[in-house]
């Protein structure tokens, strides 16, 4: 498992920019995009660059804290 597994990732509609979201809170505040497949592939290479740039700064990496629900209930 890569570390970028861990983190909670997703796509959503949104009304008001009329385009693509795609988040992870943990790491980043997000992305967009018209392409909601595209998008997510952009988005797991995002937060893998982060994850990547924090360890060759020596940084810890901030722990995940977003779980979908399932893990929650």
């Amino acid at each position: 498992m890569k570390k970028s597994d861990l983190y909670h990732k997703w796509i959503e509609w949104s009304e008001q920019d009329q385009t693509y979201i795609g988040k992870c809170p943990d790491l980043i505040t997000g992305i967009h995009g018209d392409d909601p497949v595209k998008l997510y592939r952009e988005l797991c290479e995002v937060v893998e660059d982060v994850i990547l740039h924090f360890e060759s700064e020596n940084r810890l990496i901030p722990k995940p804290r977003v779980h979908p629900m399932l893990e929650v209930a």
